[in-house]
């Protein structure tokens, strides 16, 4: 950028930061930056077009259109070059603006006169807030260096935008980060919570944009960004030490962090007028503007990083988000996406979570399951809208948030709340109490785990034992390979927290949305398909054998229950069954204790097992329908995809068929059946279940009480009479047939 410009750059700043910092209300700041830029840029016209809504953009301050056009004249994101800048985020740059492809007409702003344009998305971190427009009557394109001086200028107007600059009678927008907002995601994990937002990543507000001693910002730059190497360079001696394939992670973060070009870059933002933060953050929104509309998938999972080296740039600028402290009584988590290791730091004491990506297959996820915690995924915009300290309420039986909602919107979700807690009184009345239902018929309520913290819920639940403990979170949460000495005893305080129930180990189930952080993923095209659970066991035996010597000395002489997951026919049980007797094998000829009695079994999770040879259920001690796997396998419809995870419904009369043909396999050969997973926990679905014939139930542990108290007062002969009569009827569900009755029975 030559001298001249640089120069012109920093006085219209420091112009600017005058008009910025003035006592004015936010229109008078609007009108003073547009009459500074049009001077500034020798252009007839300067505009600020900003987002009236999502959809909306207004004109809000112009010098050179006609003033009675500012707050009326409005068009549609991506209507006319304005809305094409806006909805594309790219700089529109012509000499004659009429001639271009989708101009449209405002007669109004008496625009007419002016053949060139220019417009400048004013965006933040990505997020498109308005756009800026110069304009000229003579037909003229603006040079480089004019675009880059008017990136500079928007960039600053999109901070002092998120600082509330504009704010005020007349001006076009409203204080953010005040008014309520109704965030819409996925269901992750039922319940309701209320708190306050604690964000997992504090976002970095630049209070300082301009600066007027460019060789004093250089110095902060380069002194934060050798900071920033230093701990990338600490975190490659940390990762050699622990798996060569995190290197190769790392080896690509250190690269952005040595990058020439982005360090010359921010100093040339920086010699414009800038300060150190604001230069940060200028290349970092538009290399996120750029990266996340790239069609390539690498392209986009580098953003993460570039954001991330971004992020911790800002805070050893600014100091912010570094104190850990300030956490409130009821936080309420909120973050774009978190990791297992990450949120079990936080431990029970979040009251809920919102994430705005996540899946419900995510080890987050599965945490959030086994604490019982209700959580938010997909909750697009809730990182940019939340503060720390905002109330917040989570309502994931729903799949929303509201967010610093209105004394209404409260009120209610208090009233639905404390219903909450009324129903689970009723529940803890009957706790030690069978699950027994009006017909006699007494079912097994089991609860699923993970953790050795899930244990204390055994008892409080009033679960009979634990039909699921998924071995593979302790694997997840750590940076290397677990020792089999870790994993006996933690097996051996599992067993001891349950008290001598009962606890059916499932063995490491990782593979298609559980990677292993220290394992090389493979790039599958279905994942959900491919090399996971059992086969990856089958195939590195080494690890299973591990895991099954740790299994049999945590049980130390008492009984022991495992399965393997993801079990596809008679072969693989085989094989996984002679690694266990090779296992028992050799704990004998070591003098170890081996348990007082042995249950080996298989989780079905695909339709082929259904179909397996007798001899399969025979040699099984005891089968675990996986409900989970096994209903998207089933309709094919991957519970990953939202655009179908939800669309099959597990009443559906063809699922039910398919589940009385396992249960009557089971029956013939005497072979204990299970059903685990999510529905096993849904009272309607549960009743339905046993009404086929299934007498174990395996589920979170809050859905046991509301499953026995609908179990207790039903006689499951007259609702298989319902479900039969929808059947004969042709419904493709029993869902309303039953729930249609249940209205009269409870």
């Amino acid at each position: 950028m030559p001298e001249r410009l640089e120069s012109e750059s920093r006085k219209l700043l420091g112009r600017l930061r005058e008009a910025l910092a003035s006592d004015s209300e936010g229109q008078a700041r609007l009108n003073r930056v547009v009459d500074l830029i049009a001077s500034s840029m020798q252009a007839e016209v300067c505009s600020i077009y900003l987002f009236r809504d999502a959809e909306t953009l207004e004109l809000c301050a112009t010098q050179g259109l006609e003033q009675e056009s500012v707050h009326q004249t409005r068009m549609r994101l991506g209507e006319g070059l304005v809305g094409r800048t806006a909805k594309t985020g790219n700089i529109v740059n012509t000499a004659n603006a009429p001639a271009e492809k989708g101009f449209r007409y405002m007669p109004e702003t008496g625009e007419e006169r002016y053949s060139s344009f220019c417009g400048v998305p004013i965006q933040r971190l990505g997020d498109v807030l308005g756009v800026l427009v110069v304009q000229t009557k003579t037909e003229r394109i603006m040079t480089p260096d004019e675009v880059y001086a008017l990136e500079i200028v928007a960039m600053v107007i999109a901070e002092m935008t998120e600082l509330g600059a504009f704010v005020g009678e007349g001006a076009a927008l409203s204080a953010l980060h005040q008014k309520p907002v109704l965030l819409r995601g996925s269901i992750a994990q039922e319940g309701t919570s209320a708190g306050r937002v604690y964000l997992h990543e504090p976002r970095v507000v630049v209070t300082n944009p301009i600066s007027d001693d460019p060789e004093k910002e250089k110095t902060r730059l380069n002194d934060a960004v050798e900071t920033l190497r230093k701990s990338v360079d600490n975190m490659m001696v940390g990762a050699r030490s622990v798996d060569p394939e995190q290197v190769q992670v790392l080896e690509a973060y250190r690269m952005f962090a040595n990058s020439s070009s982005w360090m010359r870059r921010m100093q040339d933002d920086v010699q414009s007028g800038l300060s150190a933060e604001a230069a940060v953050e200028k290349e970092q929104s538009l290399a996120r503007a750029r990266l996340s509309r790239s069609p390539d998938p690498y392209l986009r999972e580098r953003l993460h990083d570039l954001d991330d080296l971004s992020n911790r740039l800002l805070r050893i600028l600014t100091g912010q988000g570094e104190d850990r402290s300030d956490m409130p009584d009821d936080p309420i988590l909120v973050a774009r996406n978190i990791g297992p290791g990450e949120l079990l730091e936080y431990g029970k004491k979040l009251r809920g979570i919102v994430l705005e990506e996540g899946s419900v297959g995510s080890h987050a996820t599965i945490v959030a399951r086994a604490w019982a915690i209700p959580l938010v995924i997909n909750a697009k915009g809730v990182t940019r809208e939340a503060l720390n300290g905002d109330i917040i309420l989570v309502d994931g039986d729903q799949g929303i948030a509201h967010l610093r909602p209105d004394d209404t919107v409260q009120a209610a979700f208090r009233d639905k709340i404390e219903m909450q807690a009324r129903a689970q009184e009723r529940y803890a009345s009957i706790r030690d109490l069978p699950a027994e239902t009006k017909c006699g018929t007494r079912m097994s309520l089991q609860m699923n785990a993970g953790l050795i913290a899930d244990l204390p819920s055994l008892a409080g639940s009033g679960a009979e034992g634990v039909g699921l403990f998924r071995t593979e979170l302790q694997f997840l949460i750590r940076n290397q390979m677990p020792q089999r000495g870790e994993l006996s005893a933690l097996y051996d305080r599992v067993l001891n927290a349950a008290g001598g129930r009962r606890v059916a180990f499932r063995t490491l189930d990782i593979g298609s949305d559980k990677v292993l952080p220290y394992m090389k993923a493979n790039d599958e095209p279905n994942p959900a398909m491919g090399w996971r659970a059992i086969r990856v066991g089958l195939d590195k035996p080494g690890v299973l054998r591990m895991q099954l010597q740790a299994l049999l000395r945590g049980a130390a002489g008492r009984p022991l229950t495992v399965m393997f997951p993801f079990i596809t026919q008679l072969a693989e049980f085989r094989t996984a069954k002679a690694e266990m007797d090779k296992a028992i094998d050799r704990e004998i000829k070591l003098g170890h204790p081996i348990p007082s009695e042995i249950e080996v079994g298989a989780m079905l999770e695909t339709p082929s097992l259904a179909f397996a040879p007798d001899v399969f259920f025979e040699e099984a001690d005891f089968i675990s329908i996986g409900g989970n796997d096994l209903k998207q396998f089933f309709f094919a419809a991957d519970r990953e995809n939202e655009l179908v995870r939800r669309r099959y419904d597990t009443l559906d009369v063809s699922f039910l068929a398919f589940l009385e043909h396992v249960i009557k396999r089971c029956d013939a050969a005497g072979t204990p059946l299970s059903f685990c997973g999510e529905d096993a926990g849904r009272p309607v679905e549960a009743l339905c279940f046993a009404a086929l014939g299934l007498r174990t139930l395996s589920m979170r542990p809050a859905s046991v009480g509301p499953v026995k108290h609908l179990l207790r007062r039903i006689d499951l002969n007259e609702v298989r009479a319902v479900m039969d009569a929808a059947i004969t009827n042709g419904d493709q569900s029993v869902r309303r047939a039953v729930s249609d009755w249940l209205v009269y029975q409870v």
